[in-house]
């Protein structure tokens, strides 16, 4: 990236962040006024409870295979699935396997 910030560029995502054994981490690779995005890497049966978020959201899978419970329904996503959730959508994440996902937070 630029020292100057004129633009962020990671060239292998998914190679920027290692896969917890037997739990998750995440990791902010970029915030601003307008979004906030965020690298999350989940072992196998790691689980994001269901809750909600204030502000649109999206959310790319790029590796592994994740369960999705989206305000009632199950959706199960691996690489190159895209979701957009609108503001209060009650929503979960299980990972079925080692897992990187992006989540992307609008404002």
């Amino acid at each position: 990236m630029p020292d100057d910030g004129s633009y962020v560029w990671f060239d292998d995502i998914a190679g920027s962040i290692e896969i917890p054994e037997e739990g998750t981490l995440s990791k902010v690779l970029f915030r601003d006024d307008q979004c906030r995005v965020v690298l999350f890497a989940f072992d196998r049966d790691q689980v994001l409870t269901e809750h909600t978020a204030s502000v649109p959201a999206v959310v790319q899978v790029i590796s592994g295979r994740m369960e999705i419970g989206l305000d009632g329904d199950t959706l199960e996503a691996g690489p190159g699935s895209w979701l957009h959730m609108p503001p209060h959508m009650p929503h979960s994440v299980t990972a079925l396997e080692p897992s990187v996902m992006i989540l992307s937070m609008l404002r």
